[in-house]
């Protein structure tokens, strides 16, 4: 939901830009950045401190009003946020930065969108065999009114196919912002591997990894982040919603791509399918960890049309992107590799998406 049906607060004067430039006397701001109570968003604040910090532990942990979050009663509203990752701020620059944090209540105990905790202690029994993955981020670009950005206005335009990694005015839309956050990524030190337009019109994709572990979360989860706020500077919405368009439109996904050690070395393709032999028997468990409303979302989109499976089948294959797990040509043919899951939906958390891979195949 936007906070108006289109119109944009003026505050972008040029200005204002110049006090970006100003020498801060020694001082660094540091973005705390955390998760909130809907599992989907980021609500952020900052702190300055003395220091140019090098890792996240070095900050102290912070609090804020869970009451406005949806993650505590007015009553007893503190939550503390610990920052877990550190990045480069992209927007003020220089020494500043951004703090991925986790989010805990009074008793210092995870509040429930807190699904870093236990995704970490998944990762940390199944790190002999080094589980890596790299997740496919669809989303799609909205107006202030929530239509897709550069549709015609109450109307579509021409259906899907000349959009795909396509170049050109007239089939690509917002690419200016795609390239911004893709450099902003890069700055911070986000994993981010690449980006392409995709198949609906105003639809775009970046891929974060390969990232090892708990890794996967953090990164993606920073990356929205700067995607958000480069949206907010630019007066749209980067929507993740699975499907936003209803009809004969391409719905929006977050493939996870998984392999461990085993698979990736030679002959490693037994392994992959024992894995997706493993996942085959865990269906129902995967679409709930899938989507943050346990798969109420994924009905929309998983529905075997439009490149997906059907939500209440599993199915796998070499190079079909019609089954829940794909095995790409290029492992098939080398027998090694890695398994791509192409049911997580856009606005899955990867906390939960990599937590459930690595329980399901690894432990």
């Amino acid at each position: 939901m936007s906070l108006s049906t289109g119109v944009r607060c003026p505050l972008d004067h040029p200005a204002l830009k110049r006090f970006s430039t100003l020498e801060q006397s020694g001082l660094v701001q540091v973005m705390y950045v955390w998760i909130d109570g809907s599992g989907e968003h980021t609500r952020c604040k900052t702190k300055t401190v003395d220091f140019e910090p090098k890792d996240a532990s070095e900050l102290e942990i912070w609090n804020f009003d869970g009451s406005s979050t949806g993650q505590a009663h007015g009553q007893n509203s503190e939550v503390f946020i610990k920052p877990i990752a550190l990045f480069r701020d992209p927007f003020r620059g220089g020494p500043n930065k951004l703090a991925l944090c986790e989010a805990y209540d009074w008793e210092m105990k995870p509040v429930a969108t807190n699904r870093r905790a236990s995704c970490l202690e998944a990762m940390e029994q199944a790190k002999e065999q080094r589980p890596q993955f790299g997740i496919e981020q669809e989303y799609t670009l909205l107006d202030m009114d929530g239509y897709p950005l550069g549709w015609p206005k109450g109307g579509f335009p021409q259906e899907q196919g000349p959009y795909y990694c396509s170049v050109g005015a007239g089939r690509v839309v917002g690419r200016e912002l795609v390239e911004a956050h893709y450099r902003a990524c890069l700055y911070a030190g986000i994993k981010i591997a690449g980006t392409n337009a995709e198949v609906m019109p105003a639809q775009w994709e970046f891929q974060v990894g390969i990232c090892d572990g708990i890794e996967q979360g953090d990164h993606l989860w920073m990356a929205r982040f700067i995607l958000d706020r480069i949206s907010e500077e630019a007066g749209c919405i980067a929507s993740l919603d699975p499907k936003p368009i209803p009809g004969n439109w391409n719905g929006a996904g977050a493939h996870c791509n998984f392999s461990t050690q085993v698979m990736r070395d030679e002959n490693g393709l037994q392994c992959i399918e024992e894995a997706v032999e493993k996942m085959s028997k865990r269906h129902d468990y995967h679409i709930s960890m899938y989507d943050p409303h346990q798969g109420k979302d994924n009905e929309r989109r998983l529905t075997g049309l439009h490149e997906t499976s059907d939500i209440h089948t599993f199915s796998s294959g070499v190079a079909n992107r019609g089954c829940s797990i794909r095995i790409s040509r290029k492992c098939f043919n080398e027998k090694r590799g890695y398994l791509e899951d192409r049911r997580p939906s856009s606005n899955c958390d990867p906390y939960s998406v990599t937590e459930a891979i690595v329980r399901t195949c690894c432990l």
